[in-house]
């Protein structure tokens, strides 16, 4: 008789699902089991008889099996939610006092806003509405990050304050610098060069290097902060004026015959006679157009991003030596002989406007950055402050003893003007207020006649040449204290200012959009569109753009035959016509309302009238 073999000889033993199964993950905010050791107190063991510890499956739930065709798990049609109590808590289980974003005040979104939503377009289609919905929305998202950001900005602009009944102008600049720290006081400085002088100056868009000319031939620039010499040379020739171009690696020299452009060695790179006698020099960095003006009266501009002279402009003025430019529409300014002040663009060959400033001959001018104020200064010893938006009307004069020669806003609205061997500072409320002309805020004598002006940008210096050499003061609150990196980063490297150049010319702004409301340029301009489709319509005998005449489709069954067509097409043309009376009788019934005088009692034959 046979018997049943032993489970512990011939047949293999079940292996133990607990012991085969895979070990479970740990998450980050689970216990780590740490398992026994022999000095440990046991656990329960793991055999058959603890199968409890298992959590058990109900007996009717659901079993979700794989399907051999998918790789993807199956989901049931509905889920169950379930909501983790953790999620409003971070892992010490406290719970956030101030759930989401933190709210902006409204008026520093307003700041940044730039699209006016009170405009809407009357008749626009539905895609061009929601494209202009996007893009308020991106507007609106773009400003939140930059009021949120602004508390970044730690730099805030400071003025001198006096005590009581203490007068501004009478703090020299000895006192200024003993009370600043030695980084600022750094930056007042005297260069005693009498045997070259006058000397014209020029700051580079980032404020960091300054380039200086004098009248006997000498030009240098240097880097002014460290006082790091980029180059030195004399050019044999009398310099007449001196700007940097769009980086601190080029430099314009207008000397006693033609215009010259030097690198930052020194080295001339090019000579443009075309621009010859040159008085005066202004460049404009978003067009890369560099403006001369002439003593044969002539105003040129000169793409420095391509070698071309754009225009060549006759002012028919006379000498040209009074010149500057409007920092906010690339507008550029004129003073004459005859006292007035006469606007240019590249586009037009007359000029764009013309202000009679003065009784004299026009000596300075100067706008400030916001394009919003123009300070001019005659021989008639007026000093004048004009409104550029529209009216052209002057806000405040003031008579000078000696009258300016030369005149300069800074970044945050303050006024220079050098009167002789002096400098008179005005300041006002703020970046977009006019300054006062009542009291000067800061007075400073020189040790010869001032011959150039200009503030420093993101620098509280405004950099003096005359006779005797440069001088550099110091200014408290003159300047921005905070700057785009992006855009002017005074401590960028030679890999970034390369990159900037490349995005620059990328940006570069046609000189043909230079007027005197860039705001005009995102409008339609309706006369023109009608006059060229007038002439259109002219030129070809009939109006390309106009309604097609309606056609009705052939329908099957004979329902096309010729007297139900023409019946189509008639009441189509009934309906049309009664729309356009519609719209007349409702434009009269208007033009009624708007004739008819307020406050007229209402009588009983008003109803007869049509």
């Amino acid at each position: 008789m046979e018997t049943a073999p032993k489970p512990g000889k011939d047949v293999p033993p079940k292996k133990d699902k607990l012991q085969t199964k895979r070990k479970k993950p740990r998450r980050y905010w689970e216990e780590e089991t740490v398992p026994t050791t022999a000095g440990a107190s046991p656990g329960p063991p793991r055999n058959k008889k603890n199968r409890e510890l298992r959590p058990q499956r109900p007996k009717n739930a659901h079993i979700l099996k794989k399907s051999r065709i998918s790789k993807k798990p199956q989901v049931p049609k509905k889920p169950r939610e379930w909501k983790n109590p953790e999620s409003q808590s971070g892992l010490s289980g406290a719970q956030d006092p101030f759930p989401g974003p933190a709210p902006v005040p409204v008026e520093v979104v307003q700041k940044f806003c730039r699209i006016d939503k009170s405009r809407k377009l009357l008749h626009s289609k539905a895609k061009t509405r929601s494209r202009l919905e996007v893009a308020e929305a991106e507007e609106e998202e773009t400003s939140i990050k930059a009021a949120r950001s602004e508390l970044l900005l730690a730099e805030e602009p400071g003025f001198l304050e006096g005590e009581d009944g203490e007068d501004t102008a009478k703090i020299c600049q000895a006192d200024i610098v003993e009370a600043v720290d030695i980084a600022s006081a750094a930056k007042h400085f005297d260069l005693n060069l009498r045997q070259f002088g006058p000397y014209r100056l020029n700051y580079s868009r980032t404020g960091r290097h300054l380039a200086f000319g004098g009248r006997r031939g000498h030009v240098a620039a240097l880097d002014w902060v460290t006082k790091k010499l980029m180059c030195e040379i004399n050019v044999m020739e009398a310099v007449r004026d001196i700007r940097f171009l769009h980086s601190e690696a080029l430099l314009a020299v207008a000397q006693n015959r033609w215009l010259h452009i030097y690198d930052n060695q020194g080295i001339e790179l090019h000579c443009i006679r075309r621009c010859d006698r040159v008085t005066r020099l202004e460049f404009l960095p978003f067009h890369f157009l560099l403006a001369t003006a002439s003593e044969t009266g002539f105003l040129t501009y000169l793409d420095v991003s391509v070698g071309k002279i754009v225009a060549a402009l006759n002012a028919r003025a006379g000498r040209l030596d009074v010149m500057s430019q409007n920092p906010y529409n690339a507008v550029i300014h004129l003073g004459h002989s005859n006292g007035t002040v006469s606007l240019w663009s590249p586009a037009m060959k007359e000029p764009l406007a013309k202000i009679l400033c003065h009784r004299g001959g026009v000596r300075a001018v100067a706008v400030d950055s916001t394009g919003t104020y123009m300070a001019t200064s005659g021989l008639d010893h007026q000093l004048k402050i004009f409104d550029l938006r529209g009216t052209y009307q002057p806000l405040s004069t003031r008579t000078l003893p000696h009258g300016a020669g030369h005149l300069a806003f800074s970044q945050r609205g303050l006024l220079v003007a050098g009167m002789g061997d002096v400098v008179n500072i005005w300041a006002g409320q703020g970046k977009a207020s006019p300054p006062s002309l009542e009291q000067p805020y800061l007075t400073h004598r020189l040790s010869g006649p001032v011959h150039g002006l200009q503030f420093c940008p993101f620098e509280d210096v405004l950099g003096v040449g005359h006779t005797g050499g440069i001088t550099s003061m110091l200014v408290p609150g003159a300047s921005e204290p905070n700057f785009d990196g992006l855009e002017s980063n005074p401590y960028r490297s030679r890999k970034q200012r390369q990159e900037w150049e490349v995005k620059a010319l990328l940006e570069k702004v046609p000189a043909e959009l230079i007027c005197l409301d860039p705001r005009a340029l995102a409008e339609v301009d309706v006369i023109s569109l009608e006059q060229g489709k007038k002439e259109q319509i002219e030129r070809l005998g009939y109006d390309p753009q106009a309604k097609a005449p309606f056609q009705p489709k052939p329908k099957q069954k004979g329902r096309s035959s010729t007297a139900s067509l023409v019946k189509r097409k008639r009441k189509v043309m009934d309906e049309e016509h009664r729309d356009k009376v519609r719209q007349s009788l409702q434009q009269q019934h208007h033009k009624e309302a708007k004739a008819k005088p307020t406050g007229a009692r209402p009588s009983a034959l008003d109803r007869f009238v049509r």
